[in-house]
Order: C-alpha cells, then structure tokens, then sequence
C-alpha cells in the first residue's frame, strides 16, 4: 500500500482539492492507497475540510497539531502514522504533480527504495530568491556529499527508509537532507514546479531565510568553520597591517592613523559579533535538544485506518 502524506497548514481551500485529484489518479491506477493530511496547526478551516475529506474518501486520514510546529514536523508526524509498504511526501497546493506519484509508485515496485523528485524548472522566483536557495543548497550538498541543488521535500520512501529516518532522535530535523543522506537505492523523476490552483502561498522571504538558516544548522556545522576562516582572514589582515606600521615607524613616516584604527576597530567588532551570533545560534540548538520535547503534539485525528 502507498502513503501518501500531505503537510497543510492554513489550505482550507486546497484541502478538498487534493483529496479529491489524489484519490481519483491512484484509484485509476489501482494502486493501493492511503491519504494522511496533517493539519500544522491551521488558524483557517482547514481541519474541518479535512473531516470532510475523511468522510467523503474512505482512504483519508486527519491528524491535527495542537499548534503549529513547523513543516518538518508535519512531514515526521504524516510518516509515523502512516502504515503504507512505501510513503510519499507532496506538497498539499499541488505544485508538486500528483501524476508523478504514478511514476514514482512505478519506480518503486522495481526495486528503487528512495524516489527522489528534483525539480526541472523551479517556476516564477526572484532573483534574490534564486541566489539564495543557490547558496543554502550548495551548503547543504557540501554536509550530505549529495547534489542537492534540485531537491525539495516530493519523494516516495520505501518502508525501510521510512523506519530509519523515524529513529533520528533530533527535534530540528531536515527531511529533505535527511532522506537523501540516508542512502538506499535511489532514483529520480524530474517535474516542473506548477502554479497553485487556489490560496496563497504562506512562505515569505523571511519564512525561508529561517527556514533555511534552522536546517543549514541543524544538519552541518559549516557555519561553525566559518568563524575559523574569519580568524584566518582577520590574523592575515592584522599581519599586513602590522608590518605596513612598522616599516612606517622605522622610516620615519608613520601618520596619526585614526581613520585606518577606526575601521579596523568596526571591522573586527563586526566579525567578532557575527562569530558569537553563528556560535550562539548553535548553542540555540544544542538547548533546545537537550529539553527533549517532542517533536509535535497531536491534538485530534480523523479517518479509519486502511489495511494492507
């Protein structure tokens, strides 16, 4: 049986809209499903439309957060209820094609284990927006030692990568690194980012610069070298600099100086203060670990099992 597990949070309108093309397409295709929407803790009616669903598709199931935790937990809480042989994750605005959940079914019932989706065209972005998901994936194919600079969260997992990935124990988990770091046989069907039917998306620049920066940290500790490389680059400057001012004082020449200390005052100030931030930042992390609060709170479910 297939999984296939939809994080929603505040798509009240596309709710009905993916339970009803996903059920159709799988149901077509014969292929033995089930549907678990995890409400992440909505603000909008989105859990009622999920009830709805349930009642309306036998194959739905509801799982409703008691607040909203964030996207990863929507994605861990959808895979540890799910009691399908292979689990699918897919965006609930559908901009990742449900027909290539058919393709990645396909895939997996001749042998493959981790179906990765990879993006061929990544649809209308910014240019800032662009540069920096360029920047973060670079960072993150660097800590996982796999390219992930088309990677996004639309995958089908066999049930053997599926119980790997529920053991990790860390609360910042990253799916998308996660999945591809584990390993197993892997393949890939490609797909073009479509626009959203209905609704708006909730992610802002802000949202995905955090985003960003809380899976960069939770999954390599590259920013952390950074603050050596900084010490480096500062001792370099500082040597220059010294030897500059004593040949100055040894010649004789040596001016007042006051502008040059000024700004390498701000500039090492500046560099110091990042470098307590990327350190501070992890220390962040390291607290929230060791509290060992679950991952997320699960306030109501809806919909009947299936059986396989």
């Amino acid at each position: 049986m297939l999984s296939v597990v939809i994080p929603a949070y505040c798509e009240q309108e596309m709710v009905p809209i993916a339970a009803a093309q996903i059920t159709a397409l799988l149901a077509q295709e014969k292929i033995p499903h089930e549907l678990i929407f995890v409400d992440d803790g909505s603000k909008d009616a989105t859990w009622v439309q999920i009830e709805a669903a349930s009642k309306q598709h036998e194959a739905v199931r509801g799982v409703r957060f008691s607040r909203n935790f964030g996207k990863e937990a929507a994605i861990f809480a959808g895979l540890q209820h799910a009691k399908g042989d292979c689990v699918a994750v897919i965006d609930c605005d559908l901009q990742h094609p449900p027909e290539k959940l058919i393709e990645m079914y396909r895939l997996w019932e001749q042998g493959a284990e981790v179906i990765e989706g990879v993006k061929s065209d990544r649809g209308k972005e910014s240019a800032l927006h662009r540069l920096s998901a360029k920047l973060f994936y670079s960072m993150i194919s660097r800590a996982t030692k796999v390219d992930m600079s088309r990677a996004s969260d639309f995958k089908l997992l066999d049930r053997k990568a599926v119980n790997v990935i529920l053991t990790m124990r860390e609360k910042r988990a990253f799916f998308r690194a996660l999945s591809s770091w584990v390993g197993f046989r892997t393949a890939e069907v490609s797909y073009e980012v479509r626009e959203r039917t209905a609704g708006e998306s909730k992610w802002s620049t802000w949202s995905l610069m955090k985003y960003a920066l809380s899976n960069i940290t939770a999954f390599t500790a590259l920013p952390l070298h950074l603050v050596t490389i900084f010490g480096i680059l500062t001792l370099f400057v500082s040597l220059v600099m010294g030897v500059i001012a004593l040949v100055q004082k040894f010649m004789g020449i040596a001016l007042g100086g006051f502008t040059t200390v000024i700004i390498l005052l701000l500039f090492l100030g500046s560099l110091i203060m990042l470098s307590l931030g990327i350190i501070g930042y992890y220390l962040g992390n390291i607290y929230e670990e060791i509290k060992d609060r679950p991952r997320y709170i699960v306030a109501d479910t809806c919909g009947k099992e299936t059986g396989k």
